[in-house]
């Protein structure tokens, strides 16, 4: 548990361009993952794990369904006054009236009234892009000692990265201290930021009003590059399980990846990761299927074959359908005969009887909400 207060952000749309094709219709923090959860969920469980009591989620757009699977906080045990805000996504203060936010610095600075009102030492600021489960009160800890006057979570890069888009790099010297960030490019000397910062929640007001006074935009940029010689920024190398989604394809790996008992006793099994809990039935398995190697959640039914899969709740695959290496959210209807393989499904969509979707482990096939095929 923390020793020190503090608060928790959580920004919902950050990065959500990247996967465009699944956050048309909500945003980055809100999209389902691992069966039954949403990105937004390992935040939140990891804040709630340290102690934080109080956490703002900063929106933008398409927060619906963020809202709805939020709620009052009750299964993350945040139902409290002032326990979980949903804060504005407007800037009020625009000359050409009510704006959504351009950037992280604005996005803080219309926030600021949340900051002011709250009495923490701390703030931990974090995006919902990087499926992890780090240990905050450690984070905060090595914050404190460090005496920093930002703490930036990150990891050792990707050996071979595809997609750099967003990525931001930090040179450190031999105790840590960022003397160096590079964006949107690559190289092995430098660590990968994984979008999660710790910073005195009074020098983060000081640091945005000057900011915002001028204009200023990106956090990471035109505050902490900009003064890396006034600031001590350091950086805490995280060696947990961490997996960073940039894109479809990242999201398809990734998912499948938890079809490895091995990979998903790493990312659930050192912290519980809360989610809203649905009154679903147990998994129905008819005589004759086939199921192999699969996530699969409550309330689905299973006549068919699934091999290699992820099956969000309430998914039904009828007799003589065969699906191999997709993941299937939830109340998605797979027909009789149908075959699919490499293949993602939004909600609520129908395959119909004797279909056949295929795409590719590259170029996985992308089946938009509510679809009937």
């Amino acid at each position: 548990m923390l020793t020190h207060d503090t608060l928790g952000i959580i920004f919902a749309n950050m990065h959500e361009q990247s996967v465009r094709e699944m956050t048309q219709e909500r945003s980055m923090a809100s999209l389902p993952f691992g069966g039954r959860y949403r990105l937004v969920d390992f935040a939140l469980s990891s804040f709630v794990h340290a102690g934080i009591s109080q956490v703002g989620i900063i929106t933008k757009s398409n927060y619906q369904s963020l809202v709805d699977h939020i709620g009052t906080g009750r299964d993350w045990d945040l139902a409290r006054r002032r326990g979980i805000s949903i804060l504005s996504p407007y800037s009020y203060s625009s000359s050409e009236g009510n704006m959504a936010f351009h950037g992280r610095i604005q996005a803080i600075y219309e926030s600021r009234d949340f900051l002011e009102h709250s009495l923490s030492d701390y703030v931990i600021l974090a995006d919902t892009d990087h499926v992890c489960s780090p240990d905050i009160s450690d984070i905060i800890r090595f914050h404190t000692e460090t005496g920093a006057d930002v703490t930036m979570v990150c990891r050792e890069p990707d050996p071979d990265p595809v997609n750099v888009a967003n990525t931001i790099a930090l040179r450190c010297d031999d105790s840590g201290k960022v003397n160096d960030i590079m964006f949107n490019r690559y190289d092995s000397a430098y660590l990968q930021s994984m979008n999660i910062m710790v910073v005195g929640r009074l020098k983060l007001l000081e640091l945005i009003e000057e900011a915002s006074a001028h204009a200023k935009t990106f956090f990471e940029r035109d505050i902490l590059l900009e003064h890396l010689d006034e600031l001590k920024v350091m950086a805490y190398r995280y060696e947990g399980y961490v997996r960073r989604i940039t894109d479809l394809k990242s999201y398809y790996k990734l998912s499948l990846e938890l079809t490895d008992p091995a990979t998903a006793e790493e990312l659930f099994g050192k912290q519980t990761i809360y989610t809203k809990v649905h009154d679903s039935p147990p998994v129905r398995y008819s005589i004759g299927c086939d199921v192999r190697n699969s996530f699969v959640a409550d309330g689905c039914t299973i006549q068919g074959t699934v091999e290699n899969c992820v099956l969000f709740r309430d998914v039904v695959v009828e007799k003589g359908a065969v699906v191999r290496n997709s993941v299937i959210m939830q109340n998605t209807h797979v027909g009789e005969g149908a075959e699919l393989d490499c293949v993602v499904t939004d909600k609520d969509v129908t395959v119909t009887e004797g279909k056949k979707l295929s795409g590719d482990a590259d170029y996985p096939l992308y089946i938009r909400k509510k679809s009937v095929v």
